[in-house]
């Protein structure tokens, strides 16, 4: 209960931000002739999505025409949805959601096959997605309800981090994983057996410190950002979701902006979309080793089993998708 009450405080205020911390930082752009934008994540500093986001800022303010800044680490705010939604109204702010949350938020069902479990196993397919017909249907979609999705970057596989060892399904049943909250989370909780836990992620390392959680799936970039090596001493590689992070924005942001500069807006962060995706590609290994030198140890489970759980979720078409979605998908992307 008092966590719901923290989160409508939050909303509340977040509510009143444009007309105030936004509208003066705008004041202030607007004077010396600069356009104002906040990148604002939920992911640590030290991950590949905060590291893109500030270097977005970067290139924008040395061009002169921006007067960019990133807040990561939730200082914001820890809830995405809730900065999406200010995005939405107004807020002169770029947000790194995913499709999922996407497609649960603004109700576009067919935009959760993204990130549906094993479907899309191969970042180098996101450099094609923003030429496909879906991906501008999508898009023009979420224009019309006032966001603009500006690309789409890979951020990892997501796989399972406990407390426990997980080498099977069976291992999952029961136990308190946080995971999204939309509709994939909850189909994943459903056939793999887990109770889904939605709260923001800035509260499950505290949580899975207390007993609370049992722990988390999740990218290894926010994993090792956060020194989860610390809280959960197991990883299972389930590889169930290749996590992306769709950035977006409000088309009153993006409407508001000179064309020259709006086009620059737009190319740099795709442009450093695709170079940071493949960074976080290339340093994943890494990583791994990391909670490895950490104490933690790494179960590669057989696929084909998770793969074969989830399976009715296709079957029975929990998600909702459109007739011919996968296979119109595959051919789009050259699949």
């Amino acid at each position: 209960m008092k966590r719901v009450q923290l989160f409508l405080v939050l909303v509340v205020a977040l509510m009143f931000l444009p007309a105030s911390v936004f509208a003066g930082g705008q004041d202030e752009a607007a004077s010396s002739g600069k356009i104002t934008v906040t990148f604002a994540g939920t992911e640590a500093a030290t991950t590949t999505q905060s590291k893109m986001m500030q270097a977005v800022a970067d290139v924008l303010n040395a061009d002169g025409r921006f007067d960019a800044e990133v807040l990561v680490a939730g200082a914001l705010s820890g809830d995405t949805d809730a900065l999406v939604t200010q995005a939405k109204l107004g807020v002169p702010l770029v947000v790194p959601s995913d499709p999922g949350r996407l497609a649960s938020q603004f109700n576009i069902p067919d935009m959760n096959i993204l990130m549906a479990p094993y479907i899309l196993t191969d970042p180098a397919v996101l450099e094609k997605l923003p030429d496909t017909e879906l991906f501008k249907t999508w898009s023009s979609q979420l224009e019309k309800q006032g966001i603009v999705l500006i690309a789409d970057m890979y951020n990892g596989f997501r796989n399972f981090y406990t407390v426990d060892k997980v080498e099977h399904v069976e291992d999952l049943s029961g136990m308190r994983i946080r995971g999204f909250g939309n509709d994939i989370g909850n189909a994943l909780a459903k056939h793999f057996g887990f109770a889904n836990i939605a709260i923001p992620f800035g509260e499950v390392f505290p949580a899975i410190q207390q007993g609370a959680l049992d722990g988390t799936e999740v990218q290894v970039s926010a994993a090792a950002g956060n020194a989860f090596w610390d809280v959960t001493p197991y990883i299972a590689i389930t590889k169930h979701y290749m996590l992306q992070t769709a950035f977006v924005c409000s088309t009153r942001l993006l409407n508001g902006m000179p064309d020259d500069a709006r086009e620059f807006f737009l190319k740099t962060i795709r442009e450093k979309a695709l170079e940071y995706g493949k960074t976080g590609e290339e340093a994943e290994d890494g990583l791994y080793q990391k909670m490895v030198d950490n104490g933690v140890t790494i179960t590669e489970v057989d696929l084909r089993e998770f793969q074969d759980a989830i399976a009715p979720l296709y079957k029975n078409n929990d998600l909702k998708f459109s007739p011919g979605l996968k296979e119109k998908l595959f051919d789009q992307l050259g699949m």
